[in-house]
């Protein structure tokens, strides 16, 4: 049926329910930094969850967990959160409707442990009724549900990361003459995916911001070699004059008085000019 540009079809509830049936032991974990390489997170989940039969991924990041049962799968789920190469792994149990686009993730589940809780309100409508203070209820421990240890009551919810998380829930306690008292119940996050501020999303801390880190690079010293003086080059035709040696100085001539003595006897005196010239070694 077309219906406002819109293509409409109509599948039964038997459908729904008949597909539901192959995946009702089945956990999703959507990875919300960078995605592991299929093989070693198959080998991890091989020899950390030995009930595990099947593990399936999506393009977009989620991977499917199949359980031979739902025992099996819920005892994983509790037994979380798991850390795998520095990322925490939260399970979800699979529920009808999960859509399996690549959006802007915000909401991620969480177990959260409510200490000071009430006896009374340890049920299934009680827990939801107080959780749903945090975010969407999904589902209880076994150790809750069956109330030997009544210290915290755990309970996994739906969060939105993106909206301030309470400290503590303000429970109103009805009185039977129509008054109500106030209750106070602490709230423990066991664990919170790291988030950017940067661009508001999870799976990395603002310093890890790959938008960030791309708009703030850090300058890249380039080596410019410096230019040479171009060779000079001279004919072969052209000679080259030899240098010159500066010709050592010499001392003017000096008079030097000398005897003679001529044939008669008689001594006369001449001057001679004599030259001194300096040797070089």
């Amino acid at each position: 049926m077309i219906q406002n540009d819109e293509v409409i079809v109509w599948p039964t509830l038997e459908m729904s329910r008949e597909g539901a049936r192959r995946w009702a032991s089945t956990a999703v974990r959507y990875f919300l930094g960078r995605k592991p390489y299929f093989h070693h997170l198959n080998e991890f989940v091989r020899s950390t969850w030995p009930a595990v039969m099947e593990v399936t991924a999506t393009l977009h990041g989620f991977y499917f967990f199949r359980f031979k049962t739902v025992a099996a799968m819920e005892e994983v789920i509790e037994g979380g959160p798991w850390l795998f190469q520095g990322q925490t792994i939260s399970l979800q149990q699979w529920e009808p409707g999960l859509a399996l686009r690549k959006h802007k993730h915000t909401q991620v589940p969480v177990w959260v442990r409510l200490k000071h809780l009430p006896v009374e309100f340890w049920t299934d409508a009680g827990l939801s009724t107080v959780a749903s203070g945090i975010g969407r209820p999904l589902y209880q421990d076994t150790i809750t549900r069956a109330c030997t240890r009544l210290d915290f009551a755990r309970v996994c919810v739906m969060l939105d990361i993106s909206s301030t998380l309470p400290k503590h829930i303000v429970v109103m306690i009805p009185k039977a003459d129509g008054r109500e008292a106030p209750f106070r119940v602490d709230v423990e996050y066991e664990w919170l995916p790291p988030k950017c501020t940067a661009c508001n999303s999870l799976g990395h801390r603002t310093k890890e911001c790959p938008n960030l880190n791309r708009s703030s690079k850090l300058p890249v010293q380039i080596y410019v070699q410096k230019p040479r003086p171009p060779p000079q080059y001279t004919s072969p035709n052209v000679r080259l004059a030899s240098p010159t040696v500066p010709d050592t100085p010499r001392k003017p001539p000096t008079e030097q008085p000398v005897r003679i003595i001529s044939g008669e006897g008689v001594e006369t005196k001449e001057r001679k000019l004599s030259y001194t010239t300096r040797l070089t070694c």
